[in-house]
């Protein structure tokens, strides 16, 4: 390294031209040690005891109520026509049972949306809140030769 002298000889005005690395290496050394001190503290595990709990699993499916409804607003619960104007009561009687069932709507492409909308209100005023909608995919295209 090239240092500048004090008597004032040729090259005092001169700017370094070479990095002091000193203080480079004295950063890298102070963070080298700060990680090995701190390396051990964050794999430290606290141990405590636990209580345990046995418990059986819970087998109980929720039971599934298929309620379809035809382009002419008919109603079919799980396949048996029923009036439109009895399902308040099912819905009612169905929202009282533990696990409470889930309820599968399908609806025809060309069924009115009243018919659906007072299906769904009549089930939520009942107190159901597994709702879920079934569709049926399309079928794939099939793919272009090659």
């Amino acid at each position: 390294m090239a240092f500048g002298s004090f008597n004032g000889g040729p090259g005092t005005g001169a700017p370094q031209s070479e990095i002091n690395m000193v203080p480079l290496i004295d950063v890298m050394l102070v963070l080298l040690v700060i990680f090995i001190i701190t390396a051990p503290l964050l794999s430290h595990a606290v141990r405590i005891d636990v209580p345990q709990a046995t418990s059986a699993p819970v087998d109980a499916d929720p039971a599934k109520i298929d309620l379809a409804i035809d382009a002419d607003g008919k109603v079919f619960w799980n396949d048996a026509p029923v009036a439109l104007e009895d399902l308040p009561d099912r819905f009612a009687g169905v929202s009282k049972e533990e696990p409470q069932p889930e309820l599968h709507l399908r609806a025809d492409k060309s069924t009115r949306y009243e018919v659906l909308a007072q299906v769904m209100a009549d089930a939520s005023r009942a107190g159901l809140k597994r709702i879920g909608f079934v569709s049926t995919p399309e079928p794939a295209a099939p793919s272009p030769a090659k």
